[in-house]
């Protein structure tokens, strides 16, 4: 055994990694069905006007507003129909004075018109003839062209992140595709003799691969672009092997072998292949993580356990993951509730503690560091601070919800 001689604070790790974090600077251009959720890397600037002529904003008969001063429904004006316009069609020639052009909303609106009366405040009158029960004034019921995006106007600016409404303001100023920051491609390397793929019968003292795959989960929701690697057995060639391949993408995360039994041989690894910032934080479940790089990538090393590996990404890298790709800072949902039993806790370590939303009430779920159920049947966590010993039942607590 090689035990923990020191532990830095949850603080000082974060520090550490925000300082670590760099945005990375590739660059891709997708089309439009790619781009949701992704972050743009260049201002878009409209090269026309949005809409690209002025039209009818209501169903309705386009007109001169002079031609309806006056109108009320007691005295309408009566004006010659000459024609309609629907949406997709230009009338040819322009609405004179006594006429009206039947419109439908959006259609463009016909030359010599000025103003649009919306159909509840006509009626016909005949064939050919519609009396107008209201008076409108210059402009009513017309959209001018440039109304929702002049020309020249810069729609979207770099660093956007593409909501599905800014997806639809580059369709709307005629882009097919745009330019935007890659994602970070994160290698995942679950370690152990004992660790084997879901879906493969298990032999004695053997597990089923958790961490892979709650990782890559993850990683997909924050940004990341998850590539899984081979498990890597207990030994020092395997885990330099695992390495060696895992270095070619943007950021590496090791699950397993980062604790201080003699088969924790990843920060053999990392030390011998690159530098160490942190082993080890003053924090329960996830006190054996480590943070490096190996030729100049960095490298988290996650404890084995799933509910101390899957803490450690929500806490430790879903952060440095999305500022890697541009993203803005994750803002989990968080309820106020009050706890339904007495919690302990271990002075000296920041404790994350899983809990069951009740009928209002924050249960408990947490079991053990190796319980992935005290995850999956959870609805979020409380912190409780390294110098508080126990909260009391009925406490009231900040939960952060998954």
């Amino acid at each position: 055994m090689r035990p923990f001689t020191d532990t830095i604070s949850l603080d000082e790790a974060r520090r550490l990694l925000t300082a670590a974090a760099r945005p990375l600077d590739r660059i891709e251009t997708l089309p439009l069905p790619a781009l949701g959720g992704r972050v743009l890397a260049e201002d878009v600037v409209a090269a026309g006007d949005v809409p690209p002529f002025t039209r009818a904003m209501m169903d309705g008969y386009a007109l001169r507003a002079e031609d309806t001063e006056g109108a009320t429904r007691e005295e309408p004006r009566t004006l010659a129909l000459v024609g309609q316009v629907f949406t997709g069609e230009v009338l040819h020639g322009e609405v004179g004075a006594g006429q009206c052009v039947e419109v439908a909303t959006g259609a463009p609106l016909p030359g010599g018109a000025t103003a649009v009366v919306m159909v509840e405040d006509t009626a016909l009158a005949g064939d050919r003839h519609v009396q107008v029960l209201a008076a409108v004034r210059t402009g009513q019921n017309v959209g001018p062209a440039g109304a929702d995006i002049a020309r020249g106007t810069v729609v979207l600016q770099r660093g956007d992140l593409l909501l599905p409404a800014r997806v639809g303001a580059l369709a709307a100023v005629g882009r097919a595709e745009a330019a935007v920051w890659a994602k970070p491609r994160v290698a995942i390397v679950s370690t152990g003799n004992e660790v084997v793929a879901p879906g493969q019968a298990l032999g004695p003292g053997q597990i089923h691969d958790v961490n892979r795959h709650t990782l890559s989960t993850i990683v997909e929701a924050h940004g990341g672009l998850a590539v899984p690697l081979d498990v890597a057995s207990d030994t020092l060639e395997a885990l330099a092997a695992a390495a060696d391949l895992a270095v070619a993408c943007d950021l590496v995360v090791f699950s397993g072998g980062s604790s201080v039994g003699n088969r924790d041989l990843v920060m053999d690894v990392l030390r011998a292949r690159g530098t160490v910032a942190f082993h080890g934080i003053a924090m329960r479940p996830g006190k054996p993580t480590a943070f490096g790089t190996i030729d100049g990538v960095p490298v988290f090393a996650m404890p084995g356990n799933p509910t101390s590996c899957l803490t450690n990404a929500y806490v430790l890298l879903v952060p440095f993951l999305r500022t890697l790709a541009h993203l803005p800072p994750h803002v989990p949902h968080v309820v106020t509730a009050p706890l339904a039993r007495r919690v302990v806790s271990g002075v000296g370590r920041h404790q994350f503690y899983t809990v069951r939303i009740v009928d209002g009430v924050a249960e408990p779920a947490f079991k053990a560091s190796g319980d992935i159920s005290s995850m999956a049947h959870a609805d979020g966590y409380i912190e409780i601070a390294s110098e508080v010993a126990a909260l009391d039942a009925w406490t009231a607590v900040d939960v952060v919800l998954f």
